[in-house]
């Protein structure tokens, strides 16, 4: 099979470079100065081993490479809020012997969140679930780091709503000879949920710094209770912490090397590169949604998804509002309104930090 990584940023590069590594066939398809750059210079790929460069084929849309093959695997990893203008392209083009991309090929989404696959499955017939744990950073055009260790990722991916098959045991195949763990599960969205109750502190982190502080973690211990009173109400099933503590283990350590500091996730990463937008309408605002679906209020997730918007919108410096602020921010948006009967009280579980 052909890997065509649709956004060969952090994760997309990380994972197209180990897969071409390992001797698999791929094509990185990217846009603007990064674009250019892995077209005159390779992809460069830095990890604990070391400095590579791939000179791998390069395109900046599907018109680049005419007729798709068969056996073309597409991989979603441009952010969410760039998946449908990424799908409207890439859903039409031809392939080889006849039908569209959207109709004869997998297409596998490699993003934070649930919504992209949502967002695929209206046009392609075959969607995957990916729950990327990749410690990834686009560190300039045409170089990426990758800092985990020994494995550089763990990627559970599974047929999208639910399922397995064969061309997702095959992916995962060619994922796990290429250093990293490819879980194949019938269930991906509950990984995939797992994973997005964590996310809720990309907003805090790419607002105010990482959450090294008593008040930045107490405050995601309520964002995280939010999110799990939220979909428990929407009654989605989500993995444990203990099982994804089972899953992770120790199979990735974060390992810093000269040249590539990992200074913030993703969302903190948007707001460094200045590129206008970023993911929290997609994680904070994931559980909004299902926060005004299901009659529960949401008020701490609604406040980090607008000041996550408002920061990208005016390309402010990540880490510039101090943690004091958005506490203080945070305290006056849970308060009763004049007027207002106080909250009831939660229960015990739900008051529990989650680190």
């Amino acid at each position: 099979m052909r890997y065509v990584i649709i956004g060969a940023g952090a994760v997309g590069g990380a994972v197209g470079g180990r897969l071409a590594e390992a001797g698999h066939e791929v094509v990185l398809v990217a846009r603007g100065a990064h674009h250019e750059a892995l077209r005159a210079g390779g992809l460069r790929l830095m990890t604990p081993e070391g400095v590579r460069t791939h000179r791998l084929p390069v395109a900046d849309g599907p018109a680049a490479l005419g007729a798709l093959r068969a056996d073309d695997v597409l991989v979603l990893a441009v952010k969410t809020q760039d998946c449908e203008a990424a799908l409207a392209a890439w859903g039409p083009a031809p392939v080889e012997g006849g039908g569209t991309a959207a109709e004869r090929l997998p297409l596998v989404c490699a993003q934070n969140g649930v919504e992209s696959q949502r967002l695929a499955l209206r046009r392609f017939r075959r969607v995957y679930g990916v729950c990327v744990w990749l410690p990834a950073t686009f560190v300039e055009p045409g170089a990426v780091s990758a800092a985990g260790t020994p494995l550089t990722g763990i990627l559970h991916l599974g047929r999208y709503p639910h399922g397995t098959d064969e061309t997702a045991h095959r992916i995962a195949a060619d994922l796990e000879k290429s250093r990293f763990e490819a879980p194949v599960v019938p269930d991906v969205t509950r990984w995939q949920y797992a994973k997005l109750l964590g996310n809720l502190a990309n907003a805090i982190e790419a607002v105010s710094g990482p959450l090294t502080g008593e008040g930045g973690l107490e405050l995601f211990g309520r964002v995280r209770t939010e999110g799990e009173s939220v979909l428990a109400a929407a009654g989605i099933a989500y993995a444990s912490e203990e099982e994804q503590r089972l899953a992770c283990g120790d199979r990735i350590r974060l390992q810093p090397f000269d040249g590539s500091p990992r200074r913030g996730g993703s969302s903190w990463q948007s707001l460094h590169r200045a590129t206008g937008t970023i993911e929290a309408d997609h994680l904070n605002g994931e559980i909004a949604l299902l926060g005004r679906l299901h009659g529960v209020p949401t008020p701490l997730n609604d406040l980090l998804q607008r000041l996550a918007n408002t920061f990208a919108r005016e390309r402010r410096a990540p880490g510039s509002m101090p943690v004091a602020e958005l506490v203080r921010l945070a305290a006056e948006a849970v308060a009763p309104s004049d007027g207002e009967r106080p909250p009831p009280r939660q229960s015990d579980r739900s008051e529990r930090v989650y680190g």
